[in-house]
């Protein structure tokens, strides 16, 4: 709880910046420090849910986790496009006012959230990133790691499929709609997938799920209008419904609960840096083949990943 408040207070902190700032060197250090106050609080915030949610609703509160997550996303956005309507463009105010929920995430993790108790036969862990430590991460969480890290590969950043509704010919002011679609379809999915996936296992959604991302890649390959554009889209943030909880309720299924804050931030850091070569292999696909064959290199990586996922016996076995 105290490192997920860290990085929630850091985010906190650095929000009166951005009205205040008197140069674009302030703007990139708030921005900058807020990153890092994302990049602290991720792992402490999963394992706090690992540890408060009861074994049987695991994926429920993965998955709701998941969908306030995206719903913050995508509303943030839409309300700042509103007050910037309401104020005359007065962005400063907007600013002002957006240090308000932030404020309110920290107050609610320091005064709502309670830590439970350790458990008295629960063992202590001095050198969690030690070479005997790591060792004591089961076979399955290394397998959730690795599909979790091919995964990655093959959904790249959403920001291509702005350059998809670009390259189609959507006009300019409608291009943002193509994140709030996505966004919806992911947040109205993660919820009921989660709660699904505590009553008929997780590895079977997860399998729905990279079809569903089959799919968006085959789909945004070939369409050449908006109506296969938006198909693509909610198939896109459909898959990230159908995911994105599961693979974090994996991780906690599988982690040892005294390495929890330890799993989620390896697995945190080996998918961040495989979404990160992703994109770059993407944009730099984009610029040699084009939108189509840098989708189908995602189609590709994601039938790579379906078939190690299929293969991954110890995870499938324990986990349906």
């Amino acid at each position: 709880k105290l490192l997920a408040a860290l990085g929630y207070g850091l985010a906190a902190f650095t929000k009166p910046i951005f009205p205040l700032a008197a140069s674009v060197q302030w703007l990139i250090a708030a921005r900058f420090i807020d990153r890092i106050g994302k990049g602290i609080r991720g792992s402490p915030r999963d394992a706090l849910v690992a540890d408060i949610a009861p074994a049987h609703l695991r994926g429920a509160s993965f998955g709701l986790r998941q969908a306030l997550d995206t719903v913050g996303a995508f509303l943030g956005p839409l309300i700042a496009i509103g007050l910037m309507w309401l104020t005359a463009d007065h962005f400063t105010s907007v600013f002002w006012i957006a240090v308000i929920p932030a404020f309110l995430s920290l107050a609610l993790i320091i005064v709502a959230v309670r830590e439970p108790e350790r458990p008295k036969n629960l063992r202590i862990v001095r050198m969690p990133l030690s070479r005997g430590e790591l060792s004591q991460l089961s076979r399955a969480y290394w397998w959730v790691v690795t599909i979790a890290a091919v995964f990655s590969l093959a959904r790249f950043s959403e920001a291509f499929l702005v350059l998809r509704a670009q390259s189609i010919g959507m006009p300019l002011m409608l291009v943002p709609a193509v994140l709030v679609v996505m966004n919806i379809a992911y947040s109205l999915s993660a919820f009921p997938i989660g709660t699904l996936s505590d009553r008929v296992g997780r590895v079977t959604l997860l399998i729905l799920g990279l079809l569903l991302l089959l799919s968006a890649d085959l789909v945004l390959a070939f369409t050449a209008g908006i109506v296969g554009l938006a198909s693509g889209v909610v198939l896109w943030g459909l898959h990230m419904g159908f995911t994105q909880g599961i693979l974090a309720a994996l991780v906690a299924d599988t982690a040892p609960a005294e390495l929890r804050g330890t799993a989620f931030g390896m697995f945190n850091l080996v998918t961040g840096l495989a979404l990160l070569a992703a994109s770059v292999i993407a944009g730099a696909l984009w610029d040699q083949v084009g939108p189509q064959g840098t989708f189908l290199a995602g189609a590709a990586l994601t039938l790579l990943t379906l078939a190690c996922l299929l293969g991954s016996r110890s995870l499938a076995g324990e986990h349906r």
